[in-house]
């Protein structure tokens, strides 16, 4: 069953913008804890934002300054908008959620972003 479903993702020139969502209807998703992820290929997934249930946020060092994190509880979605975007940005990123009380977590599909000319 999919609980998380990542969307906007797409080839987009350095220095443009994208705005990445993850619909999160399937859970309670108020009661979570929520993030971005990102993957290069031959790389780790590493943590790129994230968004507490209220709403504090922290930001990788590589993207503070250039994207920011929201998310919208009445519409159970989160969003990653992305500016000035890089080569190195390339990756697919993942939507991740956690319920922090019961440990409880839960991962999207994935959708790739590609920053090239």
């Amino acid at each position: 069953q999919v609980h998380l479903v990542e969307s906007g993702g797409g080839l987009v020139q350095p220095g443009g913008s994208l705005r990445l969502s993850c619909d999160a209807s399937r859970i309670s998703f108020r009661n979570y804890d929520m993030a971005w992820y990102r993957q290069a290929p031959g790389k780790q997934r590493e943590s790129v934002a994230t968004i507490s249930r209220s709403h504090s946020t922290t930001y990788a060092d590589s993207v503070t300054g250039r994207f920011t994190i929201s998310r919208d509880n009445w519409k159970m979605t989160m969003f990653l908008e992305m500016n000035n975007l890089k080569p190195e940005d390339t990756a697919v990123y993942y939507c991740y959620a956690n319920l922090r009380d019961a440990n409880l977590t839960f991962w999207g599909q994935g959708t790739q972003v590609t920053v090239s000319s």
